[in-house]
């Protein structure tokens, strides 16, 4: 088992340091990817956190007390990302951020449960709010907010009458494809081809060849970052003409940087990214690149939002409790006027779910273009 604790705490205040030995501290678990597979998402939501972190403790911390964060690895695997939710909740968290995994959130955030902790994840398949746990939320869209939009681009934007589905055989990949699968066919949309495809495939020259024999009007692609890679540079190899839609993962830069020329044209809906026309958003993405060296993905953004998430529930309670906290964060509307690190106006329901604004985007000349503001599905 792996863990390791970042010092981000700061103090609280000269006179609060000259009067105690110790500044008081709350202590908050940040279980997430830093080794292993989901080490670039994983990374990417570290740094953000411990951003937002460092920044809250320099304004003075939360009710006065240093934010005492303690980053524990799942390298990637569900069991022991279980065994690190179960150290952070040993250690006295008050709230748990992370994982990003939704097979490792499924393993793990029953613990979380029982102990009546909240969690805050970057993990989007459906089943994590929809099994009744009041103690887990998102940061992120789930798949049940961002498919309906996909679905009505695919069917009004690109015209599409039939869609070819490739997949990830995980319980990420799993969740999307049934979610998307339901909001194509409510739209008149048949499905040409259902493709399923594993963690880590490194050929998928076979499955390129069934999309480019399906007829479908277009191709509907939901797997992991270096997956999706692969798949568009066979796509480009072997020139697929469908048009190529996928949801925030194949957008990613990190997809776009390994896809090379071949991941322009791509388009896709994205909950959350470093170009969307936020002034907020563009603020807190150049801070990150200025001290990290590179840009945010989406789960930078997922992270800081996070962070400022339990700082803003907290004031408003005007105490540290943690059932109270879950309770608090059910129906709750956070605006960038009240809390300016949530970013953009964000409202959870009473499953954990979050709503706000998202986007259409396209890859052209390696960047990702918003092509179109989708609004809050409550809107």
């Amino acid at each position: 088992m792996k863990f390791s604790k970042v010092a981000v705490a700061a103090a609280v205040g000269a006179a609060m340091i000259a009067g105690s030995a110790q500044a008081q501290s709350v202590k908050i678990g940040n279980v997430v990817e830093l080794t292993g597979g989901g080490a670039t998402v994983g990374n990417n939501w570290k740094n953000a956190v411990v951003m937002a972190f460092e920044e809250i403790n320099a304004a003075g911390g939360i009710l006065g007390k240093t934010v005492e964060l303690t980053n524990y690895d799942t390298q990637t695997n569900a069991q022991n990302s279980r065994a690190m939710v179960q150290k952070a909740l040993d250690d006295g968290s008050y709230v748990i951020l992370g994982p990003i995994y939704s097979s490792s959130t499924k393993v793990n955030m029953i613990l979380t449960q029982r102990a009546e902790i909240p969690q805050i994840v970057g993990s989007e398949a459906p089943f994590i709010t929809t099994s009744g746990n009041p103690y887990v939320f998102r940061t992120s869209f789930g798949a049940a907010q961002s498919m309906p939009k996909l679905a009505a681009y695919l069917k009004d934007g690109v015209k599409a009458s039939s869609v070819g589905v490739i997949w990830v055989n995980d319980d990420f990949g799993k969740g999307g494809r049934d979610t998307v699968i339901t909001e194509l066919k409510k739209r008149g949309i048949s499905i040409a081809v259902d493709l399923s495809t594993e963690v880590g495939q490194a050929d998928f020259a076979s499955d390129v060849i069934k999309l480019k024999n399906s007829g479908s009007d277009a191709v509907f692609a939901y797997l992991h970052e270096e997956e999706s890679a692969r798949l568009l540079k066979e796509i480009k190899k072997q020139g697929l003409r469908q048009p190529i839609v996928g949801e925030t993962t194949l957008m990613n830069q990190k997809v776009i940087d390994l896809a090379g020329d071949a991941a322009n044209g791509a388009k896709g809906h994205v909950g959350l990214s470093a170009d969307a026309p936020v002034p907020a958003v563009r603020a807190f993405a150049k801070k990150f690149e200025a001290k990290y060296g590179n840009k945010p993905d989406h789960n930078g953004i997922k992270g800081y939002v996070a962070a400022y998430t339990v700082k803003y529930v907290t004031e408003k309670m005007g105490k540290f409790d943690s059932k109270a906290f879950a309770r608090t964060l059910h129906g709750l509307t956070i605006s960038p006027k009240d809390e300016p690190g949530i970013l953009m106006e964000v409202t959870w329901d009473d499953k954990g779910d979050v709503d706000r604004q998202s986007f259409l985007v396209e890859v052209v000349g390696g960047k990702q273009k918003i092509i179109e503001v989708l609004p809050k599905l409550g809107n």
